[in-house]
């Protein structure tokens, strides 16, 4: 693990640890034979199969039972200007998907008008997957729910080898959401598409005065629950970076164990508990890269990386790291990360 001695103490020492509440013998590990060994023996069909294999055998991490994905729907969720104002070669849809080409990913996930301004150029040179509902923000006040932007059928006539949504679990309107969303991952799987589900928390009680449950690992953990059960193929969540939502906010179901044997303090085992409720990995967890910092992103990346490799995840979906900076430092970036995943020095903790 010579590679990494320049990097922080935190950094090496997440390469040290040992995880000590789920055994990683439990965990149904991601390697070349992922598919065959968790994917083959479900209810998906033959043609989600293909577009699984399409997502999983692309990019530089192909074959290697791992995803890089670079997620552009920020212009959307967080407004053009404000995710695309620090790099404005980024208005130009086309350059999404050249970053992610360049920058040897599994698959690109951006909305249906970047794909349907390229999707002629660009469908047979990586897999697309289709965000299908997004937050917009142009709403006054701002609300926070999801809303379809365009049929699963308009996204197979994109090209796409998978759909995505987010559901905001917790949230007033997620009982909408969960209906919405699964009736549309019905129908992908129909037409032969794969799913990725964005498991997001949100509800204004989730964030008290001095800590943000959005990002407990019970909480965020029983959304993956929640969406594995709507049989999404990939699940997608925040690195979790705290625990004890249910119990210090007082409301769902728990068990001591939750917060003693199971999980523990160190970023790798709340992580594990999180690849625990994706069905001990039958589902791949792939983490968010988070916002750009600036000069700290190589290193956060790296962290990010290591973190969810170690605790039996499947990648990082990484995107205003990569497309808020220069073209070359992005595609550089994105290298990085999927660097991690090809070292086979970091091992499952």
């Amino acid at each position: 693990m010579a590679s990494y001695s320049d990097h922080s103490a935190d950094t090496r020492a997440l390469l040290r640890h040992e995880c000590k509440t789920i055994d990683k013998g439990l965990l149904h590990q991601p390697g070349p034979d992922f598919l065959d060994r968790c994917f083959v023996p479900s209810n998906r069909t033959p043609q989600v199969l293909r577009s699984l294999g399409q997502l999983y055998h692309h990019g530089r991490l192909s074959g290697t039972g791992y995803l890089s994905i670079l997620p552009v729907d920020q212009g959307i969720e967080h407004t053009a200007g404000s995710s695309f104002g620090p790099n404005p070669m980024y208005f130009d849809p086309e350059n999404i998907i050249k970053l992610a080409v360049e920058g040897g990913c599994n698959a690109v996930a951006t909305t249906f008008g970047t794909f349907g301004t390229v999707a002629r150029k660009y469908a047979h040179k990586i897999p697309f997957l289709v965000k299908i509902n997004h937050n917009e923000l142009l709403t006054y006040p701002n609300k926070f729910d999801q809303i379809m932007f365009g049929s699963v059928e308009e996204a197979w006539n994109l090209g796409a080898t998978a759909v995505g949504a987010t559901i905001y679990f917790g949230s007033e309107e997620s009982n909408r959401q969960i209906v919405e969303v699964s009736q549309a991952f019905e129908r992908a799987h129909e037409l032969g598409m794969a799913t990725v589900l964005w498991c997001y928390t949100r509800n204004n009680a989730f964030k008290t005065a001095d800590k943000d449950y959005h990002v407990a690992t019970d909480l965020t953990g029983q959304a993956n629950h929640l969406g594995v059960t709507i049989q999404a193929d990939i699940i997608k969540q925040k690195l979790p970076e705290t625990n004890g939502g249910f119990r210090d906010l007082k409301f769902g179901k728990t068990h001591k164990a939750m917060y003693e044997s199971l999980s523990a303090d160190n970023p790798i085992d709340l992580t594990r508990y999180q690849v625990a409720n994706c069905y001990m990995g039958r589902i791949g967890l792939i983490n968010s890269g988070g916002e750009s910092l600036g000069d700290t992103d190589r290193e956060t990346a790296v962290k990010t990386a290591i973190v969810n490799k170690r605790a039996g995840g499947q990648g990082l979906i990484s995107g205003r790291k990569a497309f808020q900076r220069p073209f070359a430092e992005g595609v550089q970036l994105l290298h990085t990360i999927q660097d991690v995943y090809l070292d086979s020095e970091v091992t499952l903790a």
